[in-house]
């Protein structure tokens, strides 16, 4: 099973647990999929729970969108974002 690249991480709010992710070209995100966290660090897999852009809430991010994405754990600016299915 082949693994996506989705994008990257470019920020990390320790103190809010929420990362944010620089979608790559040709793909989309929406709550609900599954993906995974990849990086020197750091590698894990959860559900998409929440999306915001300019601190609004959304239910879908499309290719190139910058948005803050609730983290179940600590990740680290340059961890890739993979999908999981």
């Amino acid at each position: 099973m082949a693994q996506k690249i989705l994008g990257k991480v470019t920020h990390y709010f320790d103190h809010l647990g929420v990362a944010v992710i620089n979608l790559g070209k040709g793909v989309s995100l929406k709550k609900g999929d599954q993906i995974k966290f990849k990086g020197n660090k750091t590698d894990f897999s959860q559900e998409v729970s929440s999306l915001q852009v300019d601190h609004a809430d959304v239910g879908q991010v499309k290719a190139g969108d910058d948005f803050g994405l609730k983290v179940e754990q600590a990740v680290r600016e340059g961890d890739q974002v993979y999908s999981s299915e």
